[in-house]
């Protein structure tokens, strides 16, 4: 989830890049002008960001309790427990744009509001804590190279390893999970989101040399290819296995449609996910599962013309039903997702880098559609308003009847990492 400077670039990388092709270069010459204009695009964005975040330090103040996350419904601020899995992202935003405006003070904010997540470092109650402890403590090392930075990622990545059951392959992802269908509880859920947490494990094994790690990720990985991807390279939201032999009992979801549909934000996760996991890896099948799931998206035939998806591509159509608890089945309206759209701008512009000819410029150019989408009014709130949020109508969970068309911290920060990658990109000349 933190900006993989050390990986990320054009010529000069030994990761695979593939930006920097003789075609790319091509395509540059004939364009310097659109990439001028993409710059001062990505510039407006980050001041429009910096003011917002400005805006919001100034009302909440350094030492407010919980992390900003959405809004109440008399269009307040609601903070959450710097337990809930979404505590690292206002940190993480706070150290991309102390980076992009080469700003101390807003580095100052940075480190006072990820030092307030100290603590979740042995947290092992679920296995969010790569998201709580790389988007904030991971960014905060690349920032600032701290050494008890490091330390806290490493102690955080022992406390993810607790939850790995080696006979299933896999990271426990809840502790339980009880199906929308209300017939039975499953004691260990495999949700898609988990692929994100990775990252965590692959700082920890190259900080420490301890290939555990390493392993550990990569076994997840591949089951979550075995039994989450379907064969069009949609995903299951959750799969439950049994403990006892390994196997794989059946795939449901818990924040999508119906079991067999495609939550847009769970499609999402597994793009970033797999694209990441071939950066650590180079393993050409995760290459192949990043792009299947990528081109599922950029052509499904429910993806609206401005790129930015439903809550789930198959909503309220035929041949998708609900659980018979969850509350998907007294909703109609298709409400859009800004954070599954934001995450797959991300997600679509590292894997551009990875990909060859045709591939990376259809990902690129998606990529860079969404941003703009992102950056318009239909999503990008006014300034001062949205509870200082950057991004309108997210969605958090319809079957659980939550969040619902609100502001939600992640989609910010994938918003705001997907400008970070841009902005490299673009002033690499990277421009396809």
């Amino acid at each position: 989830m933190a900006f993989p400077m050390k990986h990320f670039g054009a010529v000069t990388s030994t990761a695979g890049v593939k930006i920097g092709t003789q075609a790319a270069v091509r395509f540059l010459r004939k364009d310097t002008t659109s990439v001028e204009k993409e710059k001062l695009f990505v510039k407006e964005n980050f001041e429009f960001a910096t003011r917002q975040t400005e805006n919001r330090l100034k009302t909440t103040g350094q030492s407010t309790p919980g992390m900003p996350h959405s809004i109440r419904k008399d269009g307040t601020l609601l903070s959450e427990s710097i337990y809930e899995w979404t505590s690292g992202f206002y940190p993480g935003i706070l150290w991309y744009l102390a980076e992009y405006n080469k700003d101390n003070a807003l580095k100052d904010s940075a480190i006072i509001w990820t030092e307030k997540l100290d603590s979740v470092k042995t947290y092992t109650d679920d296995h969010d804590i790569g998201f709580m402890m790389y988007c904030s403590y991971g960014n905060a090392y690349r920032f600032t190279k701290t050494p008890a930075y490091k330390d806290v990622l490493i102690q955080s990545a022992k406390s993810l390893c607790t939850r790995y059951n080696e006979t299933v392959g896999s990271i426990k992802s809840w502790n339980s999970f009880k199906s929308w269908h209300g017939d039975r509880k499953f004691g260990f859920p495999v949700i898609i989101d988990n692929m994100m947490n990775l990252e965590l494990l692959f700082f920890a094994s190259d900080a420490t040399g301890d290939n555990s790690f390493r392993n550990i990720a990569i076994s997840h990985a591949e089951k979550a290819m075995q039994n989450q991807i379907r064969e069009d390279y949609s995903t299951y939201h959750l799969v439950l296995y049994d403990t006892a032999t390994g196997k794989a009992i059946k795939g449901e979801t818990a924040q999508g449609y119906a079991d067999n549909s495609t939550w847009a934000r769970g499609q999402a996760w597994g793009i970033y996910g797999f694209t990441m996991v071939y950066r650590e890896t180079k393993d050409p099948r995760f290459l192949k599962t990043a792009q299947g799931m990528a081109d599922y998206y950029i052509n499904n035939a429910n993806l609206p013309a401005d790129k930015i998806t439903l809550w789930d591509f198959n909503a309220n159509e035929d041949g998708f039903v609900p659980g018979i608890k969850s509350n998907a089945n007294k909703v109609t309206k298709k409400y859009r997702d800004a954070s599954a759209a934001a995450t797959t701008a991300s997600a679509l512009l590292e894997l551009s880098t990875y990909s060859e000819d045709q591939k990376a410029k259809v990902y690129f150019e998606t990529a860079k559609q969404i941003l703009h989408s992102l950056a318009g009014p239909a999503y990008r709130a006014k300034e001062g308003t949205n509870a200082n949020f950057m991004l309108m109508h997210s969605v958090g969970s319809i079957p659980h009847n939550s969040e619902i068309d609100v502001p939600l911290i992640y989609a910010d920060y994938y918003f705001v990492e997907a400008l970070t990658r841009y902005n490299q990109l673009l002033n690499k000349k990277a421009l396809f």
